[in-house]
């Protein structure tokens, strides 16, 4: 009764949540000619995006192209400001997208205005309203007041799954006991001397976690001269090595796995780092994340003074950035028509009903030292059914990003931002079919038909080992 005295606004398709999937799904409704909203409780889209972190996923460990669409337009606009590193291999386990976090915070934003999206930023879906499965409207909260706002389908993108969850979405959270992947900051430090630290690389391969993908057939060794010769630092120092591991003995730098570190502006001779971690928190909960910051830019700190006073290249390097808000590995994960399996993604398989891929190694982090990492066989990618997208018991609303339905393993995967823009871009296009055709069930969009949409768009759904 309350939601009928609100004013009321109509979009065909509205997604809530404006990282990696929500804009991959505000951009494919549009540009298929949906009318669209995307709800962001920031201010700024983008989402980890703009942390500095290179988007892993987009490519397989053989070093094909996995994702395209709007992720290739977002990378485009990136290279127009001189801001797009590329593809780098890290002689480890994976290929990263490496991007200026600056240059993607303008392409994000150009990219939305020019596909004509409508964002709303600075607010909040606080409740929603749904008779018999389908979710007719999500009540918005900000400074101009509550509004409800209707739509004919709606995209859950917000990470935590939290409009599929209000409209009574079943859902899975963490482990099995409860258990949660850290919270993380990522920071970025310029004037790194990216020849001394290539050398020290080269020279010191013991220090460093390399050679753990089946597609390599190297030794450590080999692997760190590979790293050396292609110019670009994107290398993880391992805790199990003598430096790393005797300044976390020391006190000199806390618990950590790795610091992983890749190239973020070649003109700016800059590295993101991330390093930081604080376990035994839940990252949908508002409280946790505020408690969480202050202890993670201590860390920042810490891991600062350990890089300049040990590790060659980064004597002279100084901080210039850190993400604009708490990384979030693992909250919930909704139970869909589908759940996306842990063999499915280890085994690298295959679907017909697959509407986007994934590549990246199933990734596990824990406290403290703690990290399991388990890779696709040979290198390949997998394919995410339809199904992980469409919560039971919902009519119109699809899912996408860190909470789709999927195993807490194959979670570890699908969450990087590869998948995440792919799986957006998918929904997206799949919500504005479902709307222009006037059904009332997303699970009648024929999986064919989307397939062909999708490809049309230059997304990549079948062709790749």
């Amino acid at each position: 009764m309350v939601a009928q005295k609100l004013s009321a606004k109509h979009y065909q398709v509205v997604i809530v949540g404006a990282g990696s999937s929500g804009v991959a799904a505000a951009i494919a409704a549009a540009k298929s000619g949906a009318d669209v909203l995307l709800i962001e409780s920031g201010p700024m889209p983008g989402g980890e995006l703009l942390s500095g972190l290179p988007v892993d996923g987009c490519l397989n460990a053989q070093g094909e192209w996995i994702v395209g669409g709007v992720a290739k337009e977002l990378f485009e606009g990136c290279e127009a400001l001189d801001g797009y590193v590329g593809p780098v291999f890290d002689w480890r386990l994976n290929w990263g997208v490496c991007l200026d976090p600056e240059a993607i915070k303008l392409s994000v934003v150009e990219n939305l205005a020019r596909y004509r999206v409508t964002t709303l930023l600075y607010s909040f879906v606080e409740d929603v309203v749904v008779r018999g499965g389908q979710l007719q409207g999500v009540v918005v909260v900000n400074k101009n007041g509550r509004t409800l706002i209707t739509a004919d389908a709606f995209v859950d993108c917000s990470g935590d799954a939290d409009v599929a969850v209000l409209a009574g979405a079943e859902f899975r959270k963490g482990s099995p006991t409860g258990n949660l992947q850290p919270l993380s900051l990522v920071f970025r430090m310029s004037n790194v001397d990216f020849t001394e630290l290539l050398e020290f690389v080269r020279d010191h391969p013991e220090e460093l976690i390399l050679a753990e993908s089946p597609v390599i057939h190297k030794s450590p060794a080999e692997c760190a001269l590979e790293v050396y010769k292609a110019g670009q630092p994107f290398v993880v120092l391992s805790a199990k090595g003598r430096l790393l591991g005797s300044a976390i003995e020391t006190g000199e730098m806390f618990p950590t796995t790795a610091v992983y570190m890749w190239p973020t502006s070649l003109s700016r001779r800059e590295l993101g780092l991330n390093t930081t971690r604080l376990a035994g928190l839940d990252g949908s909960n508002p409280e946790h994340l505020s408690k969480a910051l202050s202890t993670l830019t201590e860390q920042v700190r810490t891991c600062l003074s350990f890089l300049r006073q040990c590790v060659p290249g980064f004597e002279d390097a100084h901080l210039s950035g850190s993400a604009p808000r708490v990384g979030i590995r693992e909250t919930r994960r909704i139970v869909g028509d589908y759940e996306l399996a842990t063999e499915d993604v280890r085994e690298g398989r295959k679907s017909k009903v697959g509407i986007a891929k994934g590549s990246h190694h199933i990734d596990l982090h824990g406290s403290g030292t703690d990290q399991t990492r388990i890779p696709v066989e040979e290198g390949r990618s997998y394919d995410i059914p339809y199904g992980c997208l469409v919560p039971k018991g919902l009519k119109n609303v699809l899912v996408a990003g860190r909470c789709i339905s999927s195993s807490r393993e194959a979670n570890g995967s699908s969450r990087v931002m590869g998948p995440c823009m792919a799986t957006g871009e998918a929904a997206g296009t799949a919500a504005a079919m479902f709307a222009d055709r006037g059904w009332t069930d997303v699970r009648e969009v024929p999986v064919p038909a989307l397939r062909e949409k999708l490809k049309s768009h230059g997304a990549i759904v079948d062709g790749t080992q």
